[in-house]
């Protein structure tokens, strides 16, 4: 069983940490009563779903010997706004790969197989988030 402590650090500021002792701050914006210290624990969501799928994505590539240097992600929530709670609707996953000789049907199946397979965070999400994803494959310099 995964544990996280977190505690209150004044005003909306929390500390936050898990069993290895790896820690963060989260806080609310200023107009939410924070000062903004922080990252918003919705956007932890964000953060968690990009690292959840950029880890299975660069495994799987490196198990179809894809020769990646590199991969970066964007990732954008569209929050509920009309009603409480505010969570998201919407998500967009954008991957941007780069390497040398990357096939992009390669990316496409890494990317499909992370979405619908392994992506634990991914698969935490109700039919009610809309989670789309795209790609670009771009050729290193060398």
């Amino acid at each position: 069983m995964d544990t996280v402590r977190v505690k209150w650090n004044g005003r909306r500021r929390f500390v936050g940490w898990d069993e290895a002792g790896h820690g963060l701050v989260m806080d609310a914006t200023r107009e939410g009563g924070g000062d903004g210290s922080g990252l918003r624990p919705i956007e932890l969501v964000l953060y968690a779903l990009a690292g959840c799928t950029a880890m299975d994505v660069i495994s799987i590539l490196e198990k179809k010997r894809e020769t990646v240097t590199d991969l970066e992600l964007a990732v954008r929530g569209t929050q509920r706004e009309s009603d409480y709670p505010h969570s998201y609707v919407r998500i967009e996953v954008e991957y941007r790969v780069t390497g040398v000789g990357v096939k992009p049907e390669s990316v496409a199946r890494a990317v499909e197989l992370s979405e619908e397979k392994y992506c634990s965070v991914k698969g935490m999400f109700g039919p009610q988030v809309q989670v789309s994803t795209s790609f670009s494959v771009h050729e290193a310099e060398l």
